[in-house]
């Protein structure tokens, strides 16, 4: 009998990743990501991890994304002490992801100690959900695992990673139960988040062996992504219309896999002759430090990696005129310059980081372009600009939008309509589908079209919903 509480990303939400699995006495985390939305929202469901995390006998990650890996620090915190699973590129990765999470978290707890109504005790100063040294003790307990090799969970549990194609060193975990007892294996499989064919860098994701039971995200279950094949002239339009009117073009970016694609094509764009030579700045040191670590993992990359770049021996992370800014007075001066000019820059969603700064000294300019390449959770500024709204807050002030804002979702990493059922279908075996990691109206939709492929048994999982399953 295998058990699944599910904890995070359930019930309709997209972030926060978190399947409690408990086989044998034994408790089994896949993911262990931090909700992101709403303040208040985010603080209660962040400290309430629906476990006891000293209770647990392994953490299993499947990519290094903050909403999928997130909490692992708190997990540290409270007394973990287990094993995390990952592949090598994830840990790689998590050395700074978490790293830099943490520290975000303690300027910001910094800045609010400045503000009148803390300072003077008129309200209470949050409480850090965790701290660099709480990041540090959870990257001590990271074991890196290898693509298709099993491992020992605990006992009667082996898994197996199979790319997922999704980020650098993202997994789709594949589990194996053995009931002793009865003599009887269930295999269950949990997709992370299932990337798509044909994507830039990554190699395709891998099909996994037969499975029983799959917990599928379902991100963009309703939605079919613009062809990836449109992205170099669609970006070559946008880069040289910026160009045309002497404005800067605004990329806000996930540190992590976007930054690195935008630059890849825009690297395939300089060499085609496509694009003119303009300054293009890479203004996160987050961003920074994940090329750095894209690097030194060669072994996921796709053939066109190798086809454009490293059979010449280039790399597609050092292109003319990139200039990666770390400190302060670097990302101050690029304001001070005139355009044209490409500025990627954290966070993804326009909610924290440098962006901010990029947008309120450029969104009221009618020559520059806001291009938008990720996904926008609801209630972040990136989805206002997404949905058109004339007037934003950014630092607390109001700003019209008077530069152009292009939406771009080829970009996506994230497995479409089509590409889910396309994976889900190629699966031998597979008898109970559970939907998670996407809004409701998601949810939905992929079920009804789970259904019209003839799969039966799909359920959509509550948040902290417990579902037993006998074998």
């Amino acid at each position: 009998m295998v058990k699944i509480k599910f904890v995070g990303a359930s019930g309709g939400e997209v972030t926060g990743s978190k399947h409690l699995i408990e086989f044998n006495d034994q408790k089994i985390l896949l993911d262990c990501g931090m909700f992101q939305g709403r303040r208040s929202e985010a603080k209660a469901k962040n400290e309430d991890l629906g476990f006891d995390p000293a209770e647990l006998d392994a953490v299993i990650l499947s990519h290094a994304h903050i909403d999928h890996s997130g909490l692992l620090p708190l997990l540290a915190k409270r007394g973990f002490r287990g094993p995390i699973f990952c592949t090598f590129a994830t840990r790689d990765l998590c050395n700074y992801m978490l790293y830099d999470s943490a520290y975000i978290q303690e300027r910001e707890i910094k800045y609010l100690k400045k503000r009148k109504k803390y300072k003077s005790g008129k309200e209470k100063l949050p409480e850090l959900l965790y701290s660099v040294d709480d990041a540090a003790e959870s990257l001590k307990l990271l074991h890196s695992v290898s693509y298709e090799q099993s491992f020992v969970v605990c006992d009667g549990v082996v898994a197996s990673f199979y790319d997922a194609g999704h980020i650098l060193g993202s997994a789709l975990i594949h589990l194996i139960f053995f009931d002793k007892k009865k003599k009887k294996y269930f295999k269950l499989c949990f997709t992370g988040d299932l990337g798509r064919r044909g994507l830039a860098i990554l190699r395709d994701p891998q099909p996994i062996p037969e499975t029983d039971a799959l917990i599928s995200e379902c991100t963009y279950g309703n939605r079919l992504h613009s062809a990836i094949q449109t992205v170099e002239q669609d970006l070559a339009t946008i880069v040289n219309d910026v160009c045309k009117n002497g404005g800067k073009l605004i990329i806000p970016s996930f540190a992590l896999e976007r930054a690195q694609e935008v630059i890849y094509f825009l690297g395939v764009l300089r060499q085609k002759e496509m694009i003119p030579d303009i300054p293009i700045y890479l203004d996160s040191p987050l961003a920074v430090n994940v090329s750095d670590v894209f690097r030194s993992h060669p072994e996921c990359f796709d053939k066109d990696v190798y086809k454009y770049f490293l059979s010449e021996g280039k790399n597609p992370f050092d292109i003319p005129n990139l200039v990666y800014t770390r400190s302060v007075d670097e990302s101050k001066e690029i304001n001070q310059k005139p355009g044209p000019m490409v500025i990627i820059s954290a966070s993804g969603m326009c909610e924290h980081g440098r962006i901010l700064h990029h947008l309120k000294n450029n969104i009221e300019d009618p020559n520059s372009i806001v291009l938008i390449v990720g996904y926008q959770a609801s209630h972040t500024l990136g989805r206002k600009l997404v949905e058109g709204e004339p007037v934003v807050n950014i630092f607390g002030e109001p700003y019209n939008v008077k530069s152009s804002v292009y939406v771009m979702d080829a970009f996506s990493a994230h497995a479409d309509r089509s590409d889910l059922l396309e994976y889900i279908g190629r699966i031998n075996g597979l008898q109970k589908v559970f939907l998670v990691h996407g809004e409701q109206k998601q949810r939905l939709a992929f079920k009804e079209a789970l259904k019209q492929n003839n799969f039966k048994d799909v359920t959509l999982p509550e948040y902290k919903e417990e579902i037993t399953l006998d074998f």
